[in-house]
């Protein structure tokens, strides 16, 4: 059986969500240090803690309209109010949180033991995200891609010591979501 943990770089005040856009999105985002138009805070948002996990999602920054990786600092208090009020995606209807735990992914893409959350964001949680959460937005583009150059050299050893310092992250309610 899997388990579900958050593994993410955080530190005292704040934890790293990644996200990936197409230059129109991310560039005026990482300019403006916050998502602004033509981001649309009215639509569901899905933020994820794992870097490997975008990394699959996004096919190293390769995917259409996801040739940019941003690494979003959101304050760890908006965070762990997203997670406390979050309900499985299964769930019908219209929360302001949905949860799903994915299997977590290796260098090339392999699916690990354990599971990955991924949080989506809608309506007010999607607001207070983008206008009040937000701390800090960077483009770790360059390095989503020398990652990818590593794995595809089959340096996989360098490609770890490439990847951002992951650790458990503990929230009481994360196991329930």
């Amino acid at each position: 059986m899997s388990t579900k943990e958050i593994r993410a770089d955080y530190d005292d005040q704040s934890i790293v969500v990644y996200q990936a856009y197409s230059p129109a999105i991310a560039v005026p985002a990482v300019k403006a240090q916050r998502l602004v138009p033509p981001f649309k805070p009215d639509r569901m948002t899905w933020i994820k803690p794992s870097f490997l996990w975008m990394m699959y999602r996004c096919g190293y920054a390769q995917k259409e309209g996801q040739e940019h990786v941003l690494a979003i600092r959101i304050t760890r208090e908006g965070f762990d109010w997203a997670v406390a009020n979050a309900v499985n995606s299964r769930i019908t209807g219209k929360p302001p949180v949905r949860v799903q735990w994915d299997p977590e992914r290796g260098l090339n893409h392999e699916a690990l033991e354990h599971r990955s959350i991924q949080i989506g964001l809608a309506r007010e949680a999607s607001a207070m995200y983008v206008n009040e959460w937000t701390v800090g937005i960077t483009d770790v583009t360059a390095l989503a891609r020398a990652v990818h150059e590593k794995v595809r050299a089959r340096d996989l050893d360098g490609a770890r010591a490439l990847l951002p310092v992951e650790r458990p992250y503990g929230t009481s309610t994360a196991q329930n979501a």
